[in-house]
């Protein structure tokens, strides 16, 4: 008997891969196994509806095209059930997709579709609300409040930000709950991480896994601003753990206490958030997703093409002090 499998597309997402996609699984998908259907998003966090109402009219697969964002809308719509979550990634960073090693080639995506291998993973619970990759306050949370509202999307569109802001951002202070014990911190920002990613194989954090049962908490301080290409350097070689400007904590439950922001990064997303208390809870392997039966490479700059980025913030940073 063939499985039924929805294709949830969402037609504005990132950098406009989507247009490709229903061609593509036409042609690609292997219909000895699938029956499926296309469903387009409407309006924002769409797709978690359309998720739900998947799950109740008997689909097993619903795959999600689009960037973290449209992914994390259908997560919210799977948890606790058995519907296996597929990704065709479509976005700019793609985060997520990276971390899982799901191929950034739609033909490759759909691919692994067809292989149909399942991994459980966690998800993070805030404040009721859950996601699937990385949250973040701070800095963090600003630059993607502003990339979310870009007309232009990308990498470049990023990194403009970042420099654009950077230098007039003061970092605050934090007072942390992890696993029970109180501290406190100053930070430029601070990612909560259940993926090892931004996006774009920016490596935040590490050692962090989908599946361990643990939040990795990654506290930035603001370097020097001579030193800052160098730290962002460290990202990209995924050495993130050993700058002495970078503090991890691992953890099955943390909470920001008296959160001020009033922005939240949450899978690349910002939004505005007026909770005073963000209580992240770990929910494992609630979560099932089809994933390649093997790493798939997941370059995204070269080792020549990541230095010739330092040197172009290095050249950026005496523009932005004048």
């Amino acid at each position: 008997m063939k499985e039924k499998i929805l294709f949830i597309i969402n037609p504005v997402s990132g950098i406009g891969k989507q247009k490709t996609v229903e061609q593509a699984i036409e042609t690609h998908l292997d219909k000895k196994k699938y029956n499926y259907n296309i469903a387009y998003t409407q309006y924002p966090h769409h797709a978690t509806t359309i998720s739900k109402e998947a799950v109740q009219e008997g689909y097993s697969i619903v795959v999600a095209v689009g960037g973290d964002g449209s992914i994390n809308d259908c997560v919210r719509g799977l948890i606790n059930t058995k519907i296996k979550l597929g990704i065709i990634p479509a976005g700019s960073g793609n985060g997520l997709a990276r971390c899982l090693h799901i191929p950034l080639e739609v033909t490759k995506a759909i691919e692994v579709i067809n292989l149909n291998n399942n991994l459980r993973i966690d998800t993070i619970n805030l404040n009721d609300r859950p996601y699937a990759s990385v949250a973040g306050v701070g800095f963090d949370a600003l630059i993607a409040k502003e990339f979310t509202g870009s007309k232009i999307r990308g990498f470049q569109t990023y990194l403009k930000l970042v420099l654009k802001d950077y230098l007039n951002y003061k970092p605050k202070k934090y007072t942390l709950i992890v696993d029970g014990i109180e501290i406190e911190r100053e930070a430029l920002f601070i990612s909560f991480m259940n993926s090892n990613q931004f996006g774009y194989n920016a490596i935040i954090a590490p050692k962090a896994s989908l599946n361990d049962g643990l939040l990795d908490v990654v506290v930035v301080k603001k370097p020097p601003i001579i030193l800052a290409p160098f730290v962002v350097q460290m990202m990209f070689f995924h050495k993130m753990d050993k700058s002495p400007y970078v503090e991890t904590f691992r953890a099955k439950e943390v909470e920001v206490k008296n959160f001020e922001d009033g922005i939240l990064n949450l899978d690349g997303e910002g939004i505005e958030y007026k909770e005073k208390s963000l209580k992240f809870c770990v929910e494992p392997n609630d979560l099932n997703v089809i994933v390649p039966d093997k790493k798939n490479k997941q370059p995204f700059l070269s080792e020549k093409k990541i230095l010739d980025l330092i040197k172009s913030i290095i050249y950026e940073l005496p523009k932005k002090e004048e």
